[in-house]
């Protein structure tokens, strides 16, 4: 693990690259994305039956590739009790939070007496993407689609990765209680291609939203225009701005909560304490080993992990929002008003109670989040993802008496006779 501090020499460059990381190299993997995404929307099933034989090693047909609601109910009668609650509590908790942020239509007369207002109208069908790789992730399933129930899409959809044509059974028992009618066991881009352009069994969808890896994330990217998407997310990451009130084997396990998801994982601790931060390493070090996924954690933080020591905290501020990381923990005394002085980042984890895995379960803020710098412009997922907002106008003679004329002049300007005239006959109907 990288240990610097903000006056080393070389520093700059180190924390400039840092800054730039990118999700990936997409380059490398376009032109066999690319190829499967033609392949599908060319010739539909029997494309995505050859590619989930390929690579996730079963053949499947039309009705092999559905989940069936009965293996979902199945799947969570069938887990331990203790499970199921934590499933519902989770549930419960991303609904709540959720349902504060749901937009509302609303409409006001102005001054002119013209109606302005804005319809937001849920979409019609919703694919989510959830991965099945290196390990099940009901939780972003829950995540996915709880946002998308809020809003009120007619269909929701759901593709996951089945090796050997298996689906972990908490990720069924998830999909039972988010009230999932619609299941398949495919993975990858063919996903994405599958729910993008459609096929015999699987209807296109309006958006596609969810993590995955590089293979997805290009073909979310690829598709994009032909349906909308959430967000091109990368490897996830953490950073934690800490200082000598935190305990650092607190801080140690939080960074290698995000180190042990991936290999290209980053976990980052910026402090004003080299002392602390020597003793976090120490912890790292002892934590790791008791790790299952330790061989993943390693990778993660020999080739992703830093520890940074900066002049104060003010210093650490500065460059948490340069990093605008996925994942911000702020563990000092005055955590609260660091956090208002927080401008990038995808969610913040605020005090010394508050580790980044609560967000990951059950807080009920969403943990969809924006990777590799794109906090800076990009907004966690949210109900807003599933619906779209239109318009409205409405005119009566007094609005368009006042306004005509003005609105006449710049379409004079643009040289759009008809849309001059437009204006103009109704103006003329007036007098």
């Amino acid at each position: 693990m990288k240990f610097l501090l903000t006056s080393n020499e070389n520093f700059k460059d180190y924390f400039a690259a840092l800054v730039n990381r990118s999700n990936g190299d997409m380059s490398a993997v376009m032109p066999t994305v690319s190829q499967i995404l033609d392949d599908v929307r060319a010739r539909g099933d029997e494309a995505l039956f050859e590619q989930i034989e390929k690579f996730d090693r079963w053949k499947p047909d039309a009705n092999s590739l559905k989940i069936g609601t009965d293996e979902m109910q199945k799947a969570y009668d069938g887990i331990d009790s203790c499970l199921r609650n934590a499933l519902n509590l989770a549930f419960d908790r991303i609904k709540s939070y959720h349902e504060k942020s749901l937009p509302k239509t609303w409409m006001e007369h102005d001054e002119h007496g013209v109606l302005l207002g804005a319809k937001y109208t849920p979409l019609d069908r919703a694919g989510l993407y959830i991965p099945g790789g290196k390990a099940a992730y009901p939780s972003s399933l829950l995540m996915n689609a709880v946002p998308a129930l809020v809003a009120g899409v007619g269909e929701i959809v759901v593709c996951t990765p089945a090796v050997g044509g298996k689906v972990n059974a908490l990720l069924l028992a998830a999909m039972h209680v988010c009230g999932i009618k619609e299941a398949y066991k495919v993975g990858g881009a063919s996903a994405v291609a599958a729910m993008a352009y459609g096929t015999q069994t699987i209807k296109k969808t309006d958006v596609i939203t969810g993590p995955g890896n590089i293979y997805v994330a290009t073909a979310k990217k690829l598709v994009y225009g032909e349906v909308n998407i959430d967000m091109i997310a990368g490897p996830s990451e953490i950073c934690v701005i800490a200082d000598e009130s935190a305990d650092p084997r607190h801080i140690a396990v939080d960074l290698l909560s995000q180190a042990e998801h991936d290999e290209m994982a980053s976990a980052v601790l910026i402090t004003p304490n080299q002392a602390f931060g020597a003793a976090v390493q120490r912890h790292i070090n002892e934590e790791i080993k008791t790790l299952a996924r330790q061989p993943i954690a390693q990778v993660s933080i020999d080739k992703k992990g830093a520890i940074i020591v900066a002049s104060d905290l003010d210093e650490c501020v500065r460059l948490a929002n340069e990093l605008a990381p996925e994942h911000l923990e702020i563990a000092t005394n005055d955590a609260m008003e660091l956090a208002r002085q927080i401008r990038h980042a995808g969610a913040i984890f605020i005090g010394h109670f508050t580790p980044e895995a609560m967000g990951d379960y059950l807080a009920g803020p969403n943990h969809t989040l924006p990777t590799g710098g794109s906090a800076r412009f990009y907004s966690p997922l949210g109900v807003e993802n599933f619906m779209k907002r239109t318009s409205l106008i409405s005119l009566n003679a007094k609005g368009i008496s006042e306004l005509g004329n003005a609105c006449m002049k710049l379409a004079d300007a643009e040289g759009l006779g008809a849309h001059r005239r437009s204006v103009a006959v109704r103006l003329e109907a007036l007098k």
